[in-house]
């Protein structure tokens, strides 16, 4: 990782059917191997199985899923005399998009099921009831963070 610069945001131009930068950015995290029209189907189709179950707007209920998910506090290690310590910290936006969106698709994976449209559907479903294995893999990132609350004086 570079400590010269800072890496330059590059604009993201929204998806096709619903107008949203945020679909997109999902579009390009969900694809494997260059894959960007799979991830677009298996997104769609996901967001077409939400409608059908929940009776709701799907982009509606993909943002406040990504919201449910999206982590406030994480701990990093910093080492301190010889000691290393989990010292919690707020994250910036962009990374708690990423966080929560990597942490969705990575539970929708590793669900069963038979697609992965119909796999990242229940997947998003769950996170916006605030259920699921993403949304749990958020409550223990702030349970840890609380329970080094201690050494919040590390933080620099």
């Amino acid at each position: 990782m570079g400590r010269k610069n800072k890496a330059i945001d590059r604009p993201v131009l929204p998806d096709s059917k619903y107008n949203s930068a945020v679909v997109s950015k999902f579009v390009a995290r969900m694809m494997i191997d260059g894959k960007k029209a799979t991830g677009i189907r298996i997104i769609y189709d996901a967001m077409d199985k939400i409608k059908e179950k929940t009776d709701k707007e799907p982009l509606e209920v993909f943002l406040k899923a990504l919201n449910n998910v999206k982590p406030m506090i994480e701990v990093k290690s910093r080492r301190v005399g010889g000691a290393t310590y989990q010292v919690p910290i707020e994250i910036r936006e962009s990374r708690r998009e990423a966080l929560g969106m990597r942490w969705i698709i990575k539970a929708a994976r590793a669900r069963s099921g038979h697609e992965m449209s119909e796999r990242l559907a229940a997947e998003l479903i769950d996170a916006y009831n605030s259920t699921g294995t993403a949304f749990k893999k958020k409550e223990d990132t702030h349970k840890m963070a609380d329970a080094n609350k201690a050494f919040a004086h590390y933080r620099w």
